[in-house]
């Protein structure tokens, strides 16, 4: 299996003509009956060689663990973290394997943070510091390596554990602002993602990826604190609180389709189901409110994904042209 970065090499290789590329896209893109370039395609699976590589990795690194545990608390995270270094020098760096790359970065990120919390029984504020600020150090190493794409989504989700832990242990009362500031840090996660998706408004290559992660992380972020500060899971569900939650999911709907990137939907997606199956509860509709909200959102989504395309181009259109040349080009319908 091939993808758009391996095309790209080849042209530059003069293996292949860059006209050659675009007509083979063009191509698969007519008999697939779809764009590429607007369906976040990133690498997870080549084969179940890959989940057969995590599965025994997942037994080795669990037994080092083990071992490491029984001698000494902390050596079970260096364990883990050195072993899944050592398996990603060959299963990453030399097979390219997807889902191993994916599965022994977080081993390795995990073990590193548990690391520091491990060499005492009882949890301080500062070992969360130092464990955020290793596991972040260990994050911009291994991106130098071996260049795993959620590597950075992941980095910067420890730099913001990082900065958060600091935050609270020099001002233990900004816990209580804590849906503020993991609002900020989304907001500014979500700001690098668009630098990274900048670089790349065609999808082809590795920065599409990287980008798609760092949305991944940065929706949540930015979703919860908002619905959260509503108190839509706290039973805050009347007929006024429903028409924000709807205006609130529409706002991002019209991000997400800006951008091209369905993430910021999907996490949003739980509190409006929710709150509208709370509201029909209320009004009566006790035993079909889960199914009538399903309806209606389902249908709505699924009519959205067969008219993305159409919908991106009118709302793109509206934008300033400076940022329209940032997005990922158009397609037609």
């Amino acid at each position: 299996m091939y993808t758009d970065e391996d095309l790209a090499h080849a042209v530059q290789q003069n293996i292949f003509s860059q006209g050659d590329v675009n007509r083979f896209r063009e191509s698969i893109n007519t008999l697939r009956h779809s764009h590429l370039v607007d369906e976040e395609n990133f690498r997870l699976i080549n084969g179940f060689n890959d989940i057969f590589v995590v599965i025994a990795s997942a037994l080795l690194l669990g037994s080092l663990a083990w071992l490491g545990f029984i001698i000494s608390p902390p050596l079970a995270g260096i364990a883990v973290a050195a072993g899944s270094w050592g398996l990603a020098e060959y299963f990453v760096n030399k097979r390219r394997m997807a889902l191993p790359a994916i599965a022994l970065l977080l081993a390795f990120l995990g073990g590193l943070f548990a690391t520091p919390i491990l060499f005492r029984p009882e949890v301080k504020e500062y070992a969360f510091i130092a464990a955020g600020l290793i596991t972040t150090v260990g994050a911009l190493m291994h991106w130098s390596r071996f260049h795993v794409p959620i590597t950075v989504a992941a980095g910067t989700a420890t730099l913001c554990a990082f900065a958060a832990a600091c935050l609270f242990y020099v001002a233990p009362v900004l816990i209580g602002y804590i849906n503020h500031i993991v609002l900020v840090f989304g907001l500014l996660v979500f700001g690098l993602a668009m630098v990274w998706d900048s670089k790349d408004t065609l999808r082809q290559t590795r920065a599409s990826d990287t980008a798609f992660w760092l949305h991944l992380i940065s929706a949540p972020m930015i979703v919860h604190p908002i619905f959260n500060s509503l108190g839509v899971l706290d039973g805050n569900s009347g007929l006024m609180i429903s028409a924000v939650v709807l205006g609130l999911y529409v706002l991002l709907a019209v991000i997400a389709i800006a951008v091209d990137r369905r993430a910021i939907m999907v996490s949003a997606l739980v509190y409006v189901i929710y709150t509208f199956s709370t509201l029909l509860e209320n009004v009566g509709f006790v035993t079909y409110s889960f199914a009538i909200t399903g309806l209606c959102i389902g249908s709505t989504l699924l009519l959205l994904s067969a008219f993305w395309h159409s919908c991106r181009k009118g709302i793109v259109s509206l934008l300033p042209q400076p940022i329209q040349l940032k997005l990922p080009v158009l397609k037609a319908q």
